[in-house]
């Protein structure tokens, strides 16, 4: 797990898609998503039926990059597929998140503590921390 963190326009997102590119280049698969995509993707999919397929490939993915994750607070339904994500993933498969929150601010927008703590865990366990400053 890879996060980047900063202001906006410093790059999070040049620096999240570099590091995808070189895990491409190295034989790795990716999937870039805005998280909002994601959540709404994952909406229609429990509408549809689809959820299973769509929770399996996703957690086929070598790299998933999530792009401004927690730029506005998690739904129940968004917090507890992120929480299946972060289960498939750990210590499995990598997550690249950018964020204009630090980590600090995190468990407030992801809501209900008790998966907050569990994503928490998950997410930041063994993370590799970027964070960027300047203009």
């Amino acid at each position: 797990m890879h996060y980047v963190a900063g202001s906006t326009g410093i790059g999070k997102s040049w620096l999240a898609c570099a590091l995808a590119q070189k895990a491409c280049r190295d034989g790795f698969s990716v999937m870039h998503k805005r998280t909002a995509e994601l959540f709404r993707e994952f909406a229609v999919a429990h509408v549809d039926g689809s959820i299973g397929r769509v929770l399996l490939k996703w957690s086929r993915v070598d790299v998933l990059v999530l792009d401004d994750f927690t730029m506005a607070p998690l739904k129940d339904s968004d917090r507890r597929d992120f929480l299946e994500i972060c289960d498939d993933r750990y210590q499995r498969r990598s997550i690249i998140l950018t964020s204009q929150l630090p980590v600090a601010h995190w468990h407030e927008q992801i809501g209900d503590p008790s998966v907050a703590d569990a994503i928490l865990d998950r997410l930041v366990h063994n993370a590799f921390r970027i964070e960027l400053t300047g203009e």
